[in-house]
């Protein structure tokens, strides 16, 4: 079994020495990665990565061992962590408050591999203002009989609709098969609305992609169509952040890209392996997200003007109290068998 292998990250409070234990170990074992190649690639990507998800309430995905190991989640700092390591209370769905991860520089980054960290998956809203979301966030998931080229054409169609908005779009490949639309937002609104936000852009989307997008919650009732995924948009609701790791057995990154090579890329293009050197090569196609924050006022009155027209709230995720006006949460299928 190898030593322990120490790390010297910089940082803005200096150098700090990070120790990786196991360094050896098979993280991936398809492309043989290891625990020491993920934080040496956590390491490279700092800068991106914590513009992206730095400063912010983070839940940890952590793996005892493999990416087909025992896995669970962190969301507050455990026994024994560094100094460096900062947490702030925040707000969950069931009005609990407790406190959450926060990374902040280089090391705590890598300090977080160390803990057996593959996926960071951020809050939408900032650290000292937890309730009020500064990202508008949409996944697009492409449902079984649809593929990432699906995927591609509702972007493009969700980027005219959050331009109409007023919004300024951002997108990400999501590690998988989908992709992740961003818009940097002002944080004067709390996740309801923001939801609400969400649920009229993507109400927009499915009107004017009737054949292959859905916002359907229930999957029996989605089809070979693109999910817009709204229920991520939630209080403690995350996905995957810019240039984290996927568990998944090629061992790929959720990779912001730009709008103009959208229709040439494929998810596979980007992984562990390979993020590094496209950043050294055409840098970070999110390095400017956020200096131009918009309100979401337009995408209220769409919401309102739908509720107007008899469309109202959508279901919440299971494990969430019941909210007002929320439909039934009953399958349809079951529902129907009940009422028979």
């Amino acid at each position: 079994m190898a030593d322990d292998v120490t790390l010297e990250v910089e940082g803005p409070h200096g150098t700090r020495a990070v120790r990786i234990s196991h360094p050896e170990r098979v993280v991936y074992p398809e492309p043989a990665i290891t625990k020491l190649d993920l934080a040496r690639y956590i390491l490279t990507v700092s800068e991106p990565f914590l513009r992206a998800n730095g400063d912010r309430p983070v839940s940890l995905q952590r793996f005892r061992d493999t990416i087909d190991g025992e896995q669970f989640f962190s969301k507050n700092p455990p026994r024994g962590a560094p100094d460096f390591i900062r947490s702030v209370t925040v707000v969950y769905p069931s009005a609990r408050s407790h406190p959450q991860l926060v990374l902040d520089e280089p090391a705590s980054a890598v300090w977080a591999v160390q803990m057996g960290t593959l996926v960071f998956h951020p809050w939408p809203s900032r650290a000292e203002d937890s309730d009020n979301p500064d990202q508008l966030r949409i996944d697009l998931d492409p449902q079984p009989g649809t593929d990432f080229s699906d995927a591609i054409l509702a972007a493009i169609e969700l980027r005219r609709v959050l331009d109409e908005a007023g919004l300024e779009a951002y997108v990400k490949t999501s590690g998988n098969r989908g992709l992740h639309v961003f818009a940097p937002i002002r944080p004067e609104r709390e996740f309801l609305d923001v939801r609400h936000a969400v649920i009229a852009a993507a109400r927009e989307l499915e009107r004017r992609m009737p054949e292959q997008v859905t916002t359907a919650w229930w999957k029996e009732e989605r089809g070979e169509k693109v999910f817009v995924d709204f229920n991520q948009a939630n209080r403690d609701r995350t996905i995957a952040g810019a240039y984290s790791p996927r568990a998944l057995a090629h061992a790929s990154v959720s990779c912001p890209i730009t709008w103009d090579e959208l229709e040439s890329v494929k998810p596979q293009d980007f992984t562990v392996l390979t993020v590094p050197d496209r950043l050294a090569e055409v840098g970070d196609p999110w390095s400017d997200f956020g200096e131009r924050q918009a309100t979401i006022d337009t995408l209220l009155d769409w919401w309102q003007r739908d509720l107007e027209n008899g469309l109202g709230e959508l279901p919440f995720p299971p494990d969430y109290p019941k909210m007002p006006g929320e439909p039934p949460r009953v399958q349809p299928s079951r529902a129907k068998n009940a009422d028979a």
